[in-house]
């Protein structure tokens, strides 16, 4: 949702003396940045965490994925949604910071990924959608990583900003 939806059902909520939400399922990851516009600025200031889906961008930020399309899984050689969301020029330079610096790291891809998600402060834990176990070990192993603000600056610096998607 649109911050000033939000903005509104806490208005509703302390009208009416309900409980005020504290946290908020968003569309947020390394490729798509827009939530930092006004929802997580927003939430920071209500006291509201955020809870991001897609924090590897259906394993696009993974390192899975070619430039002309397709990929090396399954999902990466099939996945038109995907297609419709990443897959700017710019996406693949911040793919290839990340790729860059997890060989850097002696880590993988979606790790250094979600570690950069885990360093902004108003993230609570992201929603990560793992088929082994592996992945989630994998995933928790992420929170050991600590990144700079000079990497943090690096894999960010390529971002442009996307059309906001998700919302009418």
């Amino acid at each position: 949702m649109f911050a000033w939806q939000l903005a509104k059902a806490l208005c509703c909520a302390d009208q009416h003396h309900w409980t005020r939400f504290i946290s908020m399922q968003n569309h947020y990851n390394l490729v798509y940045r827009e939530e930092e516009r006004e929802m997580s600025p927003f939430c920071l200031s209500e006291g509201i965490g955020l809870i991001p889906w897609s924090p590897l961008a259906r394993g696009f930020l993974a390192g899975n994925r070619q430039r002309g399309g397709g990929g090396s899984t399954k999902r990466a050689k099939n996945d038109p949604f995907a297609d419709d969301l990443y897959f700017r020029p710019n996406d693949f330079e911040i793919v290839d910071r990340v790729v860059a610096l997890a060989n850097q790291l002696g880590v993988n891809p979606a790790q250094i990924a979600l570690s950069w998600l885990l360093h902004k402060p108003t993230v609570s834990a992201p929603i990560v959608g793992v088929s082994r176990l592996a992945h989630l070990e994998e995933a928790v192993k992420s929170l050991e990583i600590k990144l700079d603000m000079v990497q943090m600056s690096m894999l960010e610096e390529p971002y442009q900003p996307h059309p906001v998607l998700g919302h009418d």
